[in-house]
């Protein structure tokens, strides 16, 4: 089968043979001919397999007839990340290089001004992020009675993670005779339920088993120590150790994650760079690039990066967290062994990661295999019991702590320090306390009285014998000069 049969037109024909494309994948081959004839579309395939593609092309051959008009966007492309949102225009400016269409790009960290100049030339093409779309229409810059096809991509996403309002809202702006296509790597349960409110008698085409794996993904599972110092020097040792790697793609599950390990392997020499949420729009889109051309070796990133980024040659995955959601774990793979590639996958488990492991397990159901010997519950103890000292202090068998060798990266006079602090202080002499005999407890009736009626025996013992009373009273002895002034006081006048 080739692109010719699927009924494209020959301008989005030319550009796709341009691209060096010729066979469709699966899922474009079952998808574009409904696209075409505007049936909605519920589409699950594997991470990888050009979902994108099957959703733009027959969207331009659609878009060939008509004309935009000013703040009325054609069509809408919902992403849940900017990344997303702009590597889709980049798939609409390649495919569409022989059209004539006005593309928009409405996310976060890029100045209203410009974008409201792109809404008021007239839109045949509408890219955002639910959030910014929102603003717009807010704004009231922005009408959405002209939409004909609305795409959410990465669709248990969208749906999922608290997007849901945000959907909602949405399609009450856009008419209820619109084209919906739904694309997603996995569709459970829930999500399916969800979707099918937004769906009017779809096609639904699974070209694969929900939340499977590619194939061409080797997949490994390294046990690793708990601590975060183990974990490093594991990655580490994969990452020297791995074999073919051109670059890889690092994840963690926590954002303060990503800068700390960064900065980890920059110190051990790596060619790194950071990609999380808190990052402004610029300095992504500039990591991303410089990782796309290989400036960059090893990118470390939160699961930003791990939902549809199209790099194509990526050649080894490292899960530095296992991902709390199984889910996640079948996009973070994808990253590599795309289009027909092999790539790698390996995967750091710490011994508390076991329900997480389980449930991945559970959803793709491949077997694991393992690299070096699995958790076992010893690993699981506490740091004292395996004979490790607290505040980085190591115990050993006799029973004394031994400072720990300083780690790479720290400063040896921090390292000395530090060491110093920690060292023991000489105890010094003190005279020998002698015992005195334990007072008798007060009656109780004194214990229960008011402070101010116990004390009183003892203030008028220190009046008698004319020692000075240590409670300060009033003011004391510090009376403001303008109190002790005197004061004329006006006599009544007699009547």
């Amino acid at each position: 089968m080739t692109f010719s049969t699927l009924g494209l037109s020959p301008k989005v024909l030319a550009a796709v043979e341009a691209s060096g494309y010729t066979t469709p994948t699966p899922i474009q081959a079952e998808a574009i001919p409904h696209v075409l004839s505007r049936r909605d579309v519920l589409g699950i395939a594997q991470t990888g397999t050009g979902k994108t593609a099957s959703f733009t092309l027959p969207m331009i051959t659609l878009l060939e007839q008509g004309r935009a008009r000013a703040r009325m966007p054609r069509t809408l492309i919902l992403e849940p990340t900017r990344e997303l949102a702009a590597q889709v225009e980049e798939n609409f400016n390649k495919y569409g290089q022989n059209h004539k269409l006005n593309v928009a790009l409405l996310i976060g960290g890029v100045s209203f001004g410009d974008q409201e100049k792109k809404l008021d030339r007239g839109v045949d093409v509408l890219i955002a992020t639910p959030g910014r779309l929102l603003d717009h229409c807010e704004r009231g810059k922005l009408l959405m009675t002209g939409v004909e096809i609305l795409v959410i991509d990465e669709a248990d996403r969208m749906l999922d993670m608290g997007f849901i309002p945000d959907i909602e809202r949405i399609a009450k702006l856009i008419p209820f005779t619109r084209q919906t296509l739904f694309f997603s790597a996995t569709m459970p349960s829930e999500i399916q339920r969800l979707a099918d409110t937004f769906l009017s008698n779809p096609v639904r085409i699974e070209v694969a088993k929900p939340a499977t794996t590619a194939k061409t993904v080797t997949q490994r599972f390294v046990h690793t120590g708990r601590e975060s110092f183990d974990k490093r020097e594991t990655l580490r040792e994969l990452i020297r150790g791995a074999v073919d790697l051109k670059n890889a793609i690092i994840f963690c599950n926590r954002k303060r994650d990503v800068a700390i390990l960064a900065r980890s392997l920059e110190k051990h020499g790596f060619s790194v760079g950071a990609l999380h949420g808190d990052m402004d729009q610029r300095a992504r889109m500039a990591t991303l690039d410089a990782f796309k051309n290989n400036r960059l070796t090893l990118l470390v990133a939160s699961d930003v990066a791990a939902r549809g980024l199209d790099i194509p040659d990526v050649s080894h995955v490292f899960n530095y967290d296992i991902p709390t959601h199984a889910d996640d774990y079948v996009h973070r793979i994808g990253r590599t062994g795309r289009a027909g590639r092999s790539g790698a996958a390996f995967t750091l488990v710490a011994p508390s990661d076991q329900k997480y492991l389980a449930a991945i397990e559970k959803l793709t159901g491949d077997g694991v295999e393992w690299i070096g010997e699995p958790a076992t519950a010893d690993d699981s103890a506490p740091a004292a019991r395996r004979g490790r000292g607290s505040k980085g202090d190591e115990t050993s068998r006799g029973g004394e702590r031994k400072p720990r060798a300083p780690r790479s990266g720290r400063k040896p006079e921090k390292v000395a320090d530090e060491a110093a602090e920690s060292a023991p202080v000489a105890a010094e002499p003190v005279e020998a306390e002698v015992r005195q005999p334990k007072a008798e407890p007060a009656p109780r009736r004194q214990q229960d009285a008011p402070r101010r009626d116990r004390d009183r025996p003892a203030r008028q013992d220190r009046r008698d014998r004319n020692e000075p009373d240590d409670k300060v009273i009033g003011l004391g002895d510090h009376v403001p000069q303008f109190l002790l002034r005197p004061v004329r006081i006006p006599s009544s006048s007699s009547s």
